[in-house]
């Protein structure tokens, strides 16, 4: 059976690609639908559907674009209540893509929507399953995400049908099934997922904790509620794009793709205010930056942490990033439905620095150096998530996860000097360009991170330190 997983490691993401007989559909697809639209001309196959697993919270999905440029019917599953046209199919309805069949099984659990979709090839035998959020690999999606959409639909509740859901649609099926999931380690739309991005059902029969066959409904609900993370702030706003619609990619490209010279980029950045985000590596912003821009790099979870640290999804944001990386920026940004970008500097920082404008840089020391400035008192902050922080840490460290930066910054001190760090150095670069932005200079981040400090003698331990700022 042809069907390829396209995956995209930044936000953890897998969409799908079905052909057959000069039809193809797409499950999930990302906000720039361009990739799949090629694909399907080199098989010489026309796109027939757009099937959605659920109205997502983690990225904006690129069904709209994708339908007005093919043609192609967007298809949920049932309740599914889109405000623009699409199918809304039934329980055990079956869509033809050539000469494969797909097959609608309402899972209900995640989202009250959520549909998993089950292959079935020209021959009649049942291939495997797209399972959305509903099954991952190890793990199963949240279900406390549509309480902050719908007040009523409880997380208990979620949890609840997602049990019968498994043990109704999912467990009954063929062992050798194959499991394609929508996301993989990374997501935070569970807890517990897998690096791996597909398996069998069988073996996540015998693996996944959600999958015991020996599970209560009581005890599926109290494991699975366990040990969430408070959401994405900007799950919400997403969620309500995919149910409402969107503008489109090609708008908000020409929108943002647009050079400034460095005269025109500061006269936009003193009439309008915009963020000025950058997104060049961490070990190239420390060095120079134009003052009070905010670094948040191309070279990791991006997306993730723009919607974890800009609250208002229609930020104007003016873009520096590495010469070449300016659409990708505003791609990256559009996934998550940051759709405002407002142009980037023309030359990038290096063009900034040869008209002569004040530059501002960000202090890093090692991690040698830092155990002789931990010897002389210094205090130290670890912006790490709690869960790493809680496995090991520097003896005596505060941890002020990034996430959470923005409402402790009373925390830090700014009449005497301190160091912050994360695991590698990415993460701590971000905290150190909004703690710049907002004043602080006092400061100095570790090189390398917790993974260099634990290469030399600086105490660490496993235990929960009391100063956890939570």
């Amino acid at each position: 059976m042809k069907v390829e997983q396209i995956y995209t490691g930044c936000i953890a993401h897998a969409a799908y690609y079905l052909e057959n007989n000069g039809e193809a559909a797409i499950f999930d697809p990302l906000r720039e639908v361009e990739p799949y639209i090629e694909k399907a001309k080199k098989d010489n196959a026309k796109i027939k559907y757009v099937f959605e697993t659920h109205f997502h919270a983690d990225f904006v999905s690129g069904h709209l674009d994708l339908a007005k440029k093919t043609g192609a019917d967007i298809v949920y599953g049932p309740t599914a209540k889109p405000q623009f046209e699409a199918i809304v199919a039934e329980d055990n309805q079956e869509f033809k893509v050539g000469n494969y069949t797909v097959r609608v099984l309402h899972t209900p659990g995640h989202t009250m929507e959520s549909t998993t979709y089950l292959l079935i090839d020209e021959k009649g035998k049942e291939h495997g399953i797209i399972t959305g959020d509903t099954l991952f690999i190890g793990d199963v999606g949240r279900p406390d995400l549509a309480q902050h959409v719908i007040e009523d639909l409880t997380e208990e509740k979620l949890a609840g049908h997602l049990f019968d859901s498994l043990r109704n649609k999912i467990m009954p099926l063929s062992d050798d099934l194959i499991v394609y999931p929508n996301h993989g380690a990374g997501s935070a739309c569970g807890k517990k997922m897998s690096s791996e991005t597909t398996d069998t059902l069988g073996n996540q029969k015998k693996t996944n904790y959600a999958l015991r066959a020996d599970m209560t409904k009581e005890e599926f609900i109290q494991e699975l509620l366990s040990g969430l993370t408070t959401p994405p702030g900007y799950f919400p706003k997403n969620v309500l794009m995919n149910i409402q619609g969107y503008e489109s990619l090609d708008d908000v490209m020409e929108r943002a793709e647009k050079p400034l010279s460095v005269k025109a980029f500061e006269l936009v950045a003193n009439e309008k205010r915009p963020l000025i985000l950058d997104t060049r590596p961490a070990d190239q912003f420390h060095k120079g930056f134009v003052p009070n821009s905010i670094n948040i790099g191309l070279d990791s979870n991006f997306a993730m942490w723009v919607g974890e640290l800009i609250p208002d999804i229609k930020q104007e944001i003016l873009l520096v990033t590495e010469p070449g990386k300016e659409e990708e920026s505003i791609i990256r940004l559009s996934r998550v439905g940051y759709d405002h970008a407002i142009g980037y500097l023309d030359g990038g920082f290096d063009a900034w620095k040869k008209e002569g404008k004040e530059v501002d840089t960000a202090k890093r020391i090692t991690a040698t150096e830092l155990k002789s400035k931990m010897e002389a008192g210094i205090k130290v902050f670890d912006v790490r998530k709690e869960s790493e922080f809680n496995a090991q840490h520097i003896e005596g460290a505060i941890n002020t996860p990034l996430n959470t930066l923005n409402e402790h910054l009373a925390a830090f001190p700014k009449d005497e000097e301190f160091v912050i760090h994360c695991a590698g150095g990415y993460r701590s670069m971000i905290a150190a360009s909004i703690l710049k932005s907002r004043g602080w200079e006092n400061f100095e981040d570790v090189i390398g991170g917790f993974d260099a400090i634990k290469e030399t003698e600086i105490p660490v331990t496993d235990y929960v330190c009391p100063t956890t700022l939570l």
